[in-house]
């Protein structure tokens, strides 16, 4: 513990009080938490509304300007691994528990409660999955690009240290090695408890719901639920404390081959042209309506200013708290491109891979919606499922479904561990594996608080709560990076790289090889994700 800063302490101060508060009080908690996210969804819905769209513009004009040949490293670097290979990270990045738990009952959920069509009609089913693609769409990925870009670019083109306050250094000067740097990290690892904490809540409350489906002796509650979430941490713990590198990267390599079978099993099982169909329809809409669903807030429409909030806000916030666990991954396999290529890439091969997934998974789930499935009727976390037992060897399926659920599980916790720890170790350096370990049982007692105290509503209210300081400090750390790449020099090829100032122990990467790196336990969405992550 000698190495942890200040922002380890600062961070279990603000913390564990929550923690202990929903394990002793949990009716207190659900009631301040119902208030507090009332009052910030109501008052700034729309702060977090024209934070994200403006962080993606402002990453789109970036990437066009004479910025997007600026390289993340020296000018003399070069990518460190190929095309390929990053892509195939990026996708590994954008998959998650997230996309897993959501992918059929988001559309299933719109299809029925469209923002602006009639229930369960055509229309209100191509609102369904263009609402989805926007919640996982250019949005999230914009948040994550913004940051990721800022973090490489501090610490592989400058030297400043790995830490988010290292990326506001030409704001802020040499106040972030102060209280001021340290209380902007802080807000950065609460944030990502918090936002982590929600994904594995949602992951806790799917694996219940699989085996409600698979065993009517299983009933979906809290009580379950926290078995799952300690039997998933036990098995956390033992890969933080072996180091069994090998195991994690097996994991994470079998977390890509499962969910690209169980995506191939339902695109093939159930109407394939009418989903690919689905893809391209949805596509072309999505382009056609970003502006209007960027932007809306029905402020004159009570009905339809609820869904807002309910949804995209909730998104939004969930991508923001998300953003430094994600975006450290990121910036730590994209040194040597170009700005530009980066930027493509970032935006571009996730937002595809999201909208297949929703296209197979919702698209599915509103077909057996129509012929009478009834998803709708079954509890969210047990959707997916509901739609698997209406294909052909849907039960092999479900199976396979949940050990993705739960790998994705424990890779997720590794990796957030050893952001969040390296996050709060001085300098942004290799954290402690106890320290590690403290953040892996901190971020499971939060996902229990959040699901005693309020089940999944309390797991999306921690998540709009804790991104609100930080989405203040993502469009700092936009001004920042625009500041600094003011100060690129015009000039090109090897008199550029001798003008750029990087700093001995620039080669140090803000993640270490046991971290989140090729074949290693990936970052994920909602999303994380979901991710988002």
């Amino acid at each position: 513990m000698r190495r942890t800063s200040t922002v380890f302490w600062a961070s279990l101060l603000v913390v564990l009080p929550f923690v202990a508060w929903g394990a002793i009080a949990p009716e207190s908690l659900a009631s301040a938490a119902d208030a507090t996210r009332g009052f910030v969804v109501d008052r700034f819905g729309w702060f977090y509304l024209l934070t994200a769209t403006a962080v993606l513009i402002a990453v789109i004009v970036v990437a066009a300007s004479r910025w997007g040949k600026v390289r993340l490293g020296r000018d003399t670097d070069r990518p460190e691994y190929t095309t390929t290979a990053w892509f195939a990270m990026l996708f590994s990045a954008g998959m998650g528990i997230g996309l897993v738990f959501w992918g059929v009952a988001e559309p299933v959920s719109h299809f029925l409660t469209p923002p602006t069509a009639a229930p369960e009609t055509t229309a209100a089913a191509r609102d369904a999955l263009r609402y989805s693609f926007f919640h996982w769409g250019l949005h999230p990925w914009g948040i994550y690009a913004v940051l990721a870009m800022a973090l490489a670019y501090a610490r592989f083109r400058r030297g400043w240290k790995a830490t988010i306050s290292g990326a506001l250094r030409p704001l802020l000067g040499d106040r972030v090695d102060g209280p001021l740097g340290t209380l902007v990290d802080t807000i950065a690892v609460v944030a990502t408890v918090f936002g982590v904490a929600t994904s594995l809540g949602l992951g806790a409350a799917q694996v219940n719901g699989g085996l409600a489906s698979l065993d009517d002796g299983f009933s979906i509650g809290s009580g379950t639920q926290l078995i799952i979430i300690a039997v998933v941490t036990v098995l956390f713990l033992i890969s933080a404390l072996s180091g069994l590198q090998r195991g994690i990267k097996w994991l994470s390599t079998a977390n890509v081959v499962l969910a690209v079978l169980l995506f191939a099993f339902v695109l093939f099982t159930a109407s394939t042209g009418r989903l690919v169909g689905a893809f391209t329809t949805t596509l072309g809409s999505y382009i056609t309506e970003l502006p209007t669903m960027s932007l809306q807030t029905g402020p004159f429409d009570a009905e339809r200013s609820e869904w807002i909030n309910g949804w995209t806000v909730f998104y939004w916030a969930w991508w923001i708290s998300w953003s430094p666990f994600v975006a450290t991954f990121i910036a730590r396999i994209s040194r040597g491109r170009t700005i530009r290529e980066f930027v493509i890439g970032v935006l571009g091969v996730p937002t595809l891979v999201s909208g297949l997934w929703f296209s197979v998974f919702g698209g599915a789930g509103i077909l057996a919606q129509q012929d009478g499935a009834e998803l709708a009727g079954q509890a969210t976390e047990s959707q997916l499922f509901g739609l698997l037992d209406t294909l052909p060897g849907g039960v092999i399926a479900g199976i396979g479904a949940m050990i993705l659920i739960v790998t994705f599980f424990v890779t997720s916790a590794d990796s957030a561990t050893f952001v969040l720890g390296s996050l709060s170790t001085k300098e942004g350096a290799d954290p402690a594996r106890s320290v590690t370990v403290v953040w892996g049982l901190v971020i499971s007692a939060s996902a229990a608080a959040l699901l005693v105290s309020g089940g999944l509503a309390g797991v999306q209210t921690a998540s709009i709560v804790a991104a609100f300081p930080f989405a203040i400090v993502l469009l700092l750390v936009l001004v920042s990076l625009v500041k600094a790449l003011r100060g690129e020099p015009r000039l090109p090829g090897r008199a550029a790289a001798e003008a750029a100032p990087v700093p001995v122990g620039a080669t140090a990467a803000p993640v270490a090889p046991g971290a989140p790196v090729p074949g290693d336990a990936p970052v994920t969405e909602a999303g994380d994700g979901v991710s988002r992550t």
